[in-house]
């Protein structure tokens, strides 16, 4: 192993040589410190990706306590607290090149307002490894009357010998951290854990804490201060939760079943159902909603006009379709409303999804509900809303449905378990009220259908549809931010996937779709199998198995997410389907 000497020997040598001679950073170097690792650079352009250099500051160096990561709940909150001081301080120094432009050269996942399972940075006893991507500086020479890009070794020294030494030690050494801030986001995230396995030993969904923020700024993750509206919670509907550091939290807890949430689209109820789809990640302290949470298996399901469907059986929902397609195996490029949103819930089920959530504001009026008084002027339908399956879904699948709306959602007063209206943001409990109202509850029609064995039936993908590669290129996987994909020849289209949470999830989604198809999709396995397998392994061997080259802008998906990405991919095909 060479030292940081021969380093900063080796940059001065290189400066003004073609840049194919940054290949001679590939290598182990000892700052002292800590250890800076390259294993590979791409010669064949500046202009691709950035080379991936590991960071690795042995214990003794960094004594971050083990108090603080002695659990897998607190290791996940203590490796994003690190990151994200590292992404700051990245952040803050701005290097200037030699025509004053303010340049960042040093780049590293960046953590938004949830907490995620990264790749990015790795605690452990012994050490701290980060991987971070470094832009190495070029500069524009004349050889022989052509200009050629080369080495910029004197702006090289200045990253890896100034910057970097500043960035490492403020970010993720201890004695620079706010040790009671760090306590605070650790012990957040370890008090929303309990919360989350409250739920699962009451016989409840979501919980929702009194005062918690859920109105965010537009377009944004961060919390809308300046029309701050805190949740209120009728005092009957109040329950206390005792969590390890927090104390008693006071909220309201969504139980099992069918839950309707009324309310006009102004009153606070579509922020309020999209906190319950985002509990599902824990929250950083101060965003506002950290003490709302929701089971890790529950998927918001919106409608989606355009998107391709692959054979999925919505016979629950209609008997007939005005295409011509069959619903029991139903495929087309381009769904509307109705089967769009149908699919999708089918889906979610196949998937695993054991709670499915609905707002009419992201709904299909059609699927949704019909108007039963005026259903029987419009003769016999060939549709079955939601309205008209849910209560059978809730009791045959055991799987639970939060429902919310203002006009559209008046078929679920009879069906549901329990009914509550938000107004200003604050939540009332009107369940006998809403059932005293003469309401004719949708009912079924054309029903050959057995939802039990419809969701027992096994889709099976083609490999061959599953291409990541472009011409030469035999993996491309590419992604500016949460909502596009690029794989391959496909551009996937991941808008109406509200809960994938950043750009990071969004990549390692297409290297889990590629991994599959390489391990699992010759070896016979249905997709509800492959995503049992995907999970097992990246829980025993982490998001690294993912990729064959090192890098650290991998964040960890759901099952849910990667089944809906798949479903969604333009290529994909069913193979066969089995019951």
């Amino acid at each position: 192993m060479k030292d940081k000497k021969e380093f900063y020997s080796l940059l001065a040598e290189l400066d003004g040589n073609p840049y194919s001679e940054y290949e001679q950073l590939v290598g182990d170097f000892d700052f002292n410190r800590y250890v800076i690792k390259c294993t590979q650079i791409d010669l064949d352009s500046t202009e691709t990706e950035n080379p991936v250099f590991s960071i690795r500051i042995p214990q003794t160096i960094a004594e971050i306590p083990e108090y603080l990561f002695d659990s897998p709940v607190r290791r996940t909150a203590m490796e994003d607290l690190l990151l994200r001081r590292l992404s700051s301080n990245i952040e803050a120094i701005a290097n200037y090149d030699h025509n004053g432009i303010a340049r960042r050269h040093i780049h590293v996942a960046t953590p938004n307002q949830k907490i995620l399972p990264r790749n990015a940075l790795l605690l452990t006893t012994e050490y701290i490894e980060v991987y971070i991507q470094v832009t190495l500086p070029v500069q524009q020479v004349i050889i022989d009357g052509e200009p050629v890009i080369s080495v910029d070794g004197e702006m090289a020294q200045h990253i890896f010998f100034d910057d970097l030494p500043e960035i490492v030690s403020n970010s993720l050494l201890y004695c620079n951290i706010d040790t009671a801030g760090a306590d605070q986001f650790v012990n957040n995230m370890e008090d929303s854990d309990r919360l989350r396995q409250h739920l699962g030993a009451s016989g409840q969904v979501s919980f929702i804490a009194e005062g918690a923020l859920v109105a965010r700024m537009a377009g944004e993750d961060l919390p809308d201060y300046e029309h701050l509206a805190p949740v209120e919670i009728d005092e009957d509907l109040m329950e206390e939760v005792e969590v390890p550091h927090s104390g008693a939290v006071r909220g309201l807890g969504i139980p099992n079943g069918l839950t309707l949430i009324l309310g006009e689209s102004s009153s606070g109820r579509i922020e309020l159902m999209d906190a319950i789809s985002q509990g599902i990640y824990n929250h950083i302290p101060g965003d506002g909603r950290e003490h709302v949470v929701t089971v890790a298996d529950a998927v918001n399901i919106r409608s989606e006009v355009g998107r391709s469907i692959q054979q999925v059986d919505i016979s629950a929902f209609a008997s007939e379709l005005p295409d011509g397609g069959n619903p029991a195996s139903y495929s087309t490029h381009s769904a509307g409303s109705f089967t769009s949103q149908a699919a999708s819930s089918v889906e979610a089920l196949e998937a695993g999804a054991r709670v499915l959530v609905f707002d009419e504001h992201t709904s299909s009026s059609t699927f949704l509900s019909a108007d039963t008084r005026v259903s029987p002027l419009l003769g016999e339908s060939s549709r079955n809303t939601l309205a008209a399956r849910a209560r059978q879904m809730v009791d045959e699948l055991g799987i639970s449905m939060i429902v919310s709306g203002s006009s559209l959602v008046a078929e679920f007063i009879p069906i549901a378990d329990k009914i509550l209206k938000v107004e200003d943001f604050r939540i009332t409990d009107i369940t006998e009220e809403a059932k005293a109202l003469d309401i004719v509850p949708s009912t079924v029609v054309n029903d050959n259908v057995n939802l039990g064995s419809m969701l027992s039936r096994s889709r099976w993908a083609m490999p061959s549809s599953i291409d990541p590669s472009i011409g030469r290129e035999d993996l491309v996987i590419q992604t500016e931010d949460a909502d596009f994909l690029q794989f391959g020849r496909s551009l996937i289209d991941l808008d109406a996937i509200s809960q994938i949470a950043s750009a990071d999830q969004t990549r390692a989604i297409g290297f889990v779709l590629y991994y599959a198809k390489l391990r699992y999709m010759d070896e016979g396995y249905s997709i509800r199998e492959i995503l049992d397998l995907v999970d097992r392994d990246l829980s025993n061997e982490g998001l690294n198995t993912l990729a064959r080259d090192l890098r650290g802008d991998l964040a960890r998906p759901r099952r849910y997410e990667v089944a809906a990405t798949l479903n969604r991919l333009p290529a994909f095909r069913v193979s066969h389907i089995t019951e």
